[in-house]
C-alpha cells in the first residue's frame, strides 16, 4: 500500500466516524440475523451456563448470568451475556469455569464481563458476543453476532 492510499483510506475512515459512526460498514456489512429464543429469565441461574446454537445449528453458543454487570449485558443487573462457544484460536469449544471462558485445547481464556476479551493464551481476538433481548414475558432472544465465528467467511 502506498503512502498516498493509506492517507486516503485514513481520511475516508475519519470522515465516516465523524458522520455518525457508520465506519463499521467498512469491515462488517449488515447481516440479517434471526431472533431465536434461548431461555426464560426463570431458567437462568448465576454461574450455570446454558448452551444453545446460534445463528444456526452448527454454531455452538453459551448464555451466562455472571452475577456482576457486563459489557453488553441484559437483565435487571445487566449481567446476562452470550458468546460463540468456539475459541477464536482454532475453534475448540470453550467452557465456563471460575467466572471465565476457557479453551481446553490451548488454554486461551476470555473474560465474559469484558465482551469476551482474550486475556491469556494463543487466541488473538475476542469471542464473538451475541447481543440479547428480553421481552415482556422474560423470554431471552439472541438477535445477532458481533464478530466472526471461527472457521467462517461470514456468519449467516
Amino acid at each position: 500500500m502506498t503512502r498516498r492510499r493509506f492517507v486516503q483510506l485514513s481520511a475516508a475512515a475519519t470522515a465516516l466516524f465523524t458522520a455518525g459512526g457508520k465506519a463499521q460498514l467498512l469491515y462488517a456489512p449488515s447481516l440479517t440475523y434471526p431472533a431465536v429464543k434461548v431461555a426464560n429469565l426463570a431458567q437462568v441461574r448465576t454461574g450455570e451456563p446454558i448452551p444453545f446454537n446460534y445463528p444456526d445449528a452448527s454454531s455452538p453458543a453459551i448464555l451466562l448470568k455472571l452475577g456482576r454487570p457486563a459489557m453488553g449485558g441484559v437483565g435487571r443487573e445487566r449481567d446476562i451475556v452470550a458468546f460463540s462457544a468456539l475459541c477464536t484460536h482454532m475453534g475448540c469449544p470453550v467452557q465456563y469455569k471460575g467466572g471465565r471462558l476457557v479453551c481446553p485445547c490451548h488454554y486461551s481464556m476470555f473474560d465474559p464481563a469484558k465482551g469476551g476479551q482474550c486475556y491469556q493464551g494463543l487466541a488473538s481476538s475476542w469471542l464473538p458476543q451475541i447481543p440479547l433481548r428480553i421481552d415482556a414475558k422474560g423470554d431471552i432472544y439472541a438477535t445477532a453476532v458481533m464478530g466472526l465465528i471461527w472457521g467462517r467467511a461470514k456468519n449467516v
